[in-house]
């Protein structure tokens, strides 16, 4: 099977790099392409027999499966562009939230689905979300699954459900290192801890901390009441956070889901005027 991604921006390239170092694929069964070809370039230099195509129609005409890692409001065009190559037996998967896998079979005659991967996906671990269109054949189905588990936990999801399943997938990371940084922060603000020792101490915190659950150790409830003894320190951190914490998380909630009803608004245009 031949793999194309069109698009090697952030999740483009965190995509080929996931593939590529999780030995889904080998290089030479790749080909990718960019608009601004220096960054497909770039990954050739690291990935040595990695396919460089000019342009999304040669990657299209070379591969099987196709990942189109554009912006969503330049996905129709891509499509548009590429579609003579896009025969019954290929499959095209977009990766952007706001565009469902309907309104991607309305312009693809092939089989189609939606993938949503995280960052967490370039330490081959992570969720991937994945919804597949109506007329998705199973034999793609069950490629598409077989090759997002070399990178990925895959998670089926239904559409009414994409958005915060995505907040709490590809977003979720950029919020808790946040979160992170800001702890980390307020730690060598009020203390004599450094910055770099804070860090290292941070970090290696959270990584331990996804292994007691990854491990199944704890559930996050029961991880609380394990640590936090009665009348301890723990127990008044905690405190502070019930209080200060308040509403936040529901707040960004609210906002990420209004960004993306704008999102929505911005496609159905789009395709309005097609």
């Amino acid at each position: 099977m031949n793999i194309g991604i069109i698009g090697t921006g952030n999740m483009g390239r965190i995509i080929v790099e996931a593939l590529l170092e999780g030995k889904a694929i080998s290089p030479s069964s790749m080909m990718v392409t960019n608009r601004t070809i220096a960054k497909a370039l770039a990954l050739k230099d690291e990935y040595g027999d990695l396919q460089v195509g000019a342009n999304a129609v040669d990657v299209a005409a070379f591969s099987d499966l196709i990942y189109i890692c554009v912006k969503p409001l330049d996905v129709f065009k891509v499509i548009d562009e590429i579609k003579p190559f896009l025969t019954q037996e290929k499959c095209l998967v977009s990766i952007t939230s706001p565009i469902n896998t309907n309104q991607i079979e309305a312009k693809a005659p092939c089989s189609v689905a939606r993938v949503i991967p995280s960052i967490t996906n370039r330490a081959l671990a992570g969720v991937s979300l994945i919804t597949y269109g109506g007329n998705c054949s199973q034999q793609w189905k069950t490629s598409i699954e077989k090759l997002m588990k070399t990178v990925s936990v895959p998670v089926l999801i239904e559409e009414r459900i994409t958005r915060v399943a995505s907040d709490i997938v590809s977003c979720g990371p950029a919020f808790f290192s946040y979160l992170l940084q800001r702890f980390i922060s307020a730690a060598v603000s009020e203390t004599d801890i450094d910055e770099k020792t804070a860090t290292i101490l941070a970090s290696e915190m959270t990584v331990g901390l996804g292994e007691l659950l990854k491990q199944g150790h704890y559930t996050l409830p029961s991880l609380q009441e394990k640590v936090c003894v009665k009348g301890g320190i723990t127990g008044e951190g905690i405190k502070v956070l019930e209080k200060e914490l308040g509403n936040v998380f529901n707040h960004l909630f609210q906002a990420t889901h209004e960004k993306f009803r704008e999102d929505l608004e911005k496609v159905d245009m789009q395709l309005s005027n097609l």
